[in-house]
């Protein structure tokens, strides 16, 4: 399925940035599963001891680590593990094409550029790269000292299947003209690369790329396991065949004695709040 006709429709996602300018480790994660990762991280010179406050940032790194986590397990419905202490992590899903977690500093950037990438698709919203503590204009303003790499942001929601099928639709047809324009390998990211970005990168390939869904599926799960929400992307479609269109609803109830009501159905859980 080729959704792109209707893709090209849809509005620049508001609040999103693009920065344009011219011209070996197994991760603990889906069901007991494991794939083996990239992963780059800054090594210390032989013989390099650690200091006392070293020590205490990479405690508190692994802290985060651990909460976050365990905030993604409860959230996504699956065991899921993210060690940033242990540096960026990545998988090529095809030869032109990488699902992996965020990028800490600009030597980053450098270790993407010897692979090949010429796009980095961040999906990351401020909050999320607060809370690890990753200075995004550094490595933003790294990128634009070359000519060989651009970093776009197309921001989603963290552990949000409703935010991810209202953004899906402009996030992909964004990348879809950033890949036509950059072309080489494209480095899509979120925090953890195990929800957000294997979304991203599949509904890219099932849209776009011709992918069945079933086969696009199949082929990330055989390169990183990951949870991409299925349900999310299916929903997302749907709203392209229709056109994208929405109508307002008025929800009524008749009861003075209620402090709060919760409203469950209409693709939106508990707990999440309607846009």
């Amino acid at each position: 399925m080729n959704c792109l006709q209707n893709l090209l429709k849809e509005p620049p996602i508001v609040g999103s940035r693009s920065m344009r300018r011219p011209s070996p480790l197994n991760l603990a994660m889906v069901r007991g599963g494991s794939r083996r990762s990239n992963t780059v991280k800054t090594m210390q010179p032989p013989g390099a001891s650690t200091s006392g406050a070293e020590s205490s940032a990479l405690e508190l790194g692994t802290e985060k680590s651990q909460v976050y986590s365990t905030n993604m397990t409860q959230a996504m419905g699956a065991a899921l593990t993210y060690r940033h202490e242990l540096g960026m992590n990545y998988n090529f899903i095809r030869p032109d094409l990488i699902v992996g977690s965020c990028l800490q500093s600009p030597v980053d950037v450098d270790k993407l550029r010897k692979i090949g990438v010429k796009t980095i698709f961040c999906l990351q919203q401020d909050s999320d790269l607060e809370y690890f503590g990753v200075n995004i204009r550094a490595i933003q303003d790294y990128c634009l000292q070359f000519k060989d790499i651009e970093h776009c942001r197309a921001e989603i929601r963290d552990f949000d299947a409703f935010d991810l099928r209202l953004r899906l639709p402009a996030v992909v047809s964004k990348l879809h003209k950033l890949v036509n324009c950059n072309g080489g390998v494209t480095y899509i990211h979120c925090t953890a690369g195990l929800g957000r970005a294997p979304a991203v990168a599949l509904s890219y390939m099932f849209w776009i790329l011709g992918y069945s869904l079933n086969e696009g599926h199949q082929l990330l799960q055989s390169k990183r396991a990951c949870f991409p929400k299925l349900e999310a992307i299916k929903l997302a479609t749907a709203d392209i065949l229709t056109g994208l269109s929405k109508n307002t609803i008025t929800l009524k109830w008749e009861d003075a004695t209620s402090s709060s009501v919760e409203i469950s159905g209409l693709d939106i859980g508990w707990g999440q709040e309607g846009p």
